[in-house]
Formats: structure tokens, sequence, C-alpha cells
């Protein structure tokens, strides 16, 4: 016997399962609110362990066995965390505000900074005035033998990105010594990077000195910028089903698609002046869809029912006129039939 089964498919919707609630522990609204997305699967599991038994001073042994992860990958996920200021460095639950930071250099010392650069001097709070200068493997040694800070980044890094370039760790130092970075935010910079695998160098340091311009040098403001990435990254991966893209925007479209988010165009509104576009030009062109959204920004139209609406008065009002003029054709045959009677 043969059944046919029919399934219907339905959005799921969880719960926590209140009854098997006893002893609870707390997790950081930190780690919540923005590691979900950043931090691996491994560095979470090590995490939720450490946090299970806090105040115990865990080895990095006894979590492996724990959670089902190797030894190295649990002292890598414990420097991830311990960087991210979410444990100390004995492995225990960090008693301090996760949102501290170490404070912003004073003016003085700011002044300090840019007129050394100026002068080609080399104060004590840089090692390399530009990264450019291509340090070689020695100095880079040199570098790490006096610098804790430099040596950390160095191993955390390569548990996000894996085995270390030359070039990476020039731009990392430069990131640290020229720009002024402290090492949690370079930390978070470098996970989102990898989060979204645009891992390479250049784009790396595009976005170090736009948060050195901008004073995103603390962990909460690195945070909230990272959140404000990932909004505008989402975005753009729904234009991109929307519009059947199979290779990212390039710059100068990825632009154009953030200024439609930071006009808050919606998104089926977006998608229609899409198919206007391939309608009259056969071809995806983001000049030309964003021209149709600024004439239906400047009618006042929002939704694609207001410019439905519109298309549809449009219609009847042609459909008037074309009714009229047939009206006045037959009228002015008529007239001309009558004088014709009258002439001949």
């Amino acid at each position: 016997m043969f059944f046919t089964v029919f399934l219907e498919v339905y959005s799921l919707e969880y719960k926590v399962n209140c009854g098997i609630w006893g002893t609870m522990f707390g997790v950081p609204s930190i780690v919540a609110d923005n590691f979900l997305k950043l931090a691996t699967g491994e560095q979470i599991k090590v995490l939720l362990y450490l946090l299970r038994y806090s105040g115990k001073i865990c080895t990095s042994e006894e979590i492996a066995a724990n959670t089902g992860v190797t030894i190295q990958v649990a002292e890598d996920a414990m420097i991830f965390w311990q960087q991210a200021n979410v444990i100390s460095p004995q492995g225990a639950i960090s008693q301090i505000n996760t949102n501290q930071v170490m404070p912003l250099p004073s003016s003085s010392e700011k002044a300090d900074i840019q007129n050394a650069t100026a002068t080609n001097a080399q104060p004590t709070v840089l090692k390399t005035p530009d990264h450019k200068t291509n340090l070689s493997g020695g100095e880079i040694a040199e570098i790490m033998k006096g610098s804790q800070d430099i040596r950390d980044l160095f191993k955390i890094t390569e548990t996000i990105i894996g085995t270390l370039k030359n070039s990476q760790m020039n731009s990392i130092i430069w990131m640290y010594d020229h720009l002024g970075l402290k090492k949690e935010v370079i930390i978070i910079l470098l996970t989102y990077c990898a989060s979204i695998k645009k891992t390479n160098t250049a784009y790396v340091e595009k976005i170090a000195s736009a948060w050195a311009e901008n004073d995103i040098n603390s962990m909460e403001a690195a945070q909230d910028e990272i959140q404000k990435l990932n909004a505008s990254n989402d975005f753009i991966q729904c234009i991109m089903k929307k519009f059947e893209m199979k290779c990212r925007p390039t710059t100068k479209q990825s632009e154009v698609i953030n200024q439609w988010r930071k006009n808050a165009y919606d998104l089926e509104l977006i998608y229609y002046a899409y198919e206007k576009t391939v309608e009259q030009i056969n071809k995806l062109s983001f000049e030309y869809i964003n021209k149709i959204l600024l004439s239906w920004r400047d009618s006042g139209f929002f939704t694609v029912q207001d410019v439905k609406n519109s298309e549809n008065k449009l219609k009847k009002n042609k459909k008037t006129t074309s009714s009229k003029k047939e009206i006045k054709d037959a009228d002015m045959e008529e007239y001309e039939s009558i004088i014709n009677q009258f002439l001949y």
C-alpha cells in the first residue's frame, strides 16, 4: 500500500522549556548582543562551560574534556574571551565591567604623537610611524619581545584567520602603534572581517583607518560600529537576493545600496524599481534604479501600492482622454458630412 503524504510548511516558533530550569547561571549581555555572530561555535562552547563554573579556575585540559574541543582550541578560545574582557587571565569569569576600556590618550599625548610624526621623530608610544616601512622578520621579533600586547594580538589573530604572513604582522603592528587602536578593538575588527570573509590587509586597514579617524577606540564604540556594519551587510545581502546577483556589489554599488538603507526605502519598492529598470533597458543598472527611486520619492510615493495607484490613475486618465478624442473625431466627421451636403 502506498501513501501520499502532504506536508505544509509553517514558520517555527520556539520558547524555553521552563520545566527543566534548576540551577541557572548568567551570560553577559555583551556576549549575546555582540558575539553570537562573531564568535565561533567552539568559542561559545568554551565560554558556556566557564560561565557554568564561574569563579573556578579551569584548565584547558578540563575544558577540552567537557566540551569536546581540542586542548589547543580551548586555549585559543580562552585567549579570545580574555581579550574581550569576559574572562580573567586565570580562566575565571572577569568581575570587571565588560564595557570597561583603557582611557584614551590625553590631548598632550595626542599632540606629542602628531608632532613626532610630523618631524619623523620616534616617540615612545609609537614603534613604527608608518606600516609601509615593511618591518623585517627580525624587527617584528624584537617588537614582540618588548610588547605583550603584540604577542597577544598575533596569537589571537592566528586563531581568527590562521597563520599570519609578514604583511599581516606589519598591519597589526601599524594598527596598534601608528593608529593607536586598542588591543581589544583590533580583535573585534579582525573577528568581524573574518566573519564576512574579507581579511585581506587592504580591507582591514581601510576600516581600521576609518575607526581611528572617527575615534572608534573602545569596546563599546567598536561593538556599536560592528552592529551598523552587520546591518549594512544584511541589507546588501537582501538586495543581492532580490536582484539575483551572483557577485558582491562593487564599492560604488554598495554606496548606492547603503544610501537606500539610510533613506529607509522599502525593500519591495526597490525591487519594483529594479523590475521597471529591467523592463525598460533589459539589464541591471543601479544608476537607473536610483533615478526611479528618487523620482518616486519626490512624487511622494513610498510604497509599491503608492506607485501602482498612481499608475492606475494615469491609465484611467489616458483612457478617458482617448475616449473624448474619439467622440470629438466622430462629431467632426458628422459636421463635415452636413457641410458637404450644402456645398455639392
